[in-house]
């Protein structure tokens, strides 16, 4: 995964157009199973290192310590337990929210990674509540994973599939862009 995000950085990945196609059944057999799991933060001396880095990043976005120290172990779990790099779901949710787990765009995607409300009827979890960050971060995290892998690590297009976008440039470069200035750890 780090040589993917690697790669990404660089901008070396090329896209081709491609349509976006239904939700499909492994994907969301995917998201049943995330929705149900409970875990706990795997390793406190690193966690500690990387949430002070990424504290002082996010601090003009997050005034409150307590609150963006929550949200960035929240963060970092839910990026660990899909295998995602936890920067990269902080640049998505950078681009997607800013950080505002009340955003609504307007075509209906809410909270922290901006999720379709679709996804909680295909998962059979109409109540769940896509403002709360445990849940927003937990069907974003295991979506982008899933088109990571459908796509074989190509960052561009997984970006693409996940924003709805596949086959342009613009919502990928500019996660990327925000990656690279701002949450990548050499």
């Amino acid at each position: 995964m780090r040589q993917a995000l690697i790669i990404a950085a660089s901008f070396v990945l090329m896209v081709p157009a491609f349509a976006q196609d239904d939700p499909d059944p492994e994907l969301i057999a995917l998201l049943r199973q995330a929705a149900s799991e409970v875990d706990s933060f795997p390793d406190h001396f690193d966690a500690q290192v990387w949430l002070t880095d990424m504290s002082a990043r996010l601090e003009p976005q997050v005034r409150d310590p307590a609150e963006r120290i929550e949200l960035l172990k929240r963060v970092h779990f839910e990026a660990k337990r899909a295998e995602l790099p936890p920067e990269l779901v902080l640049a998505v949710i950078d681009i997607e929210s800013n950080f505002d787990r009340y955003a609504i765009s307007v075509a209906g995607a809410r909270g922290l990674m901006q999720v379709m409300p679709f996804w909680l009827d295909e998962i059979g979890r109409p109540d769940d509540n896509l403002m709360h960050i445990d849940t927003n971060l937990r069907l974003g995290c295991t979506i982008l994973k899933y088109y990571m892998d459908m796509e074989k690590g190509d960052l561009i297009r997984a970006l693409g599939r996940y924003n709805g976008s596949l086959g342009q440039r613009k919502y990928p470069n500019k996660v990327l862009d925000r990656l690279r200035l701002k949450w990548f750890r050499a």
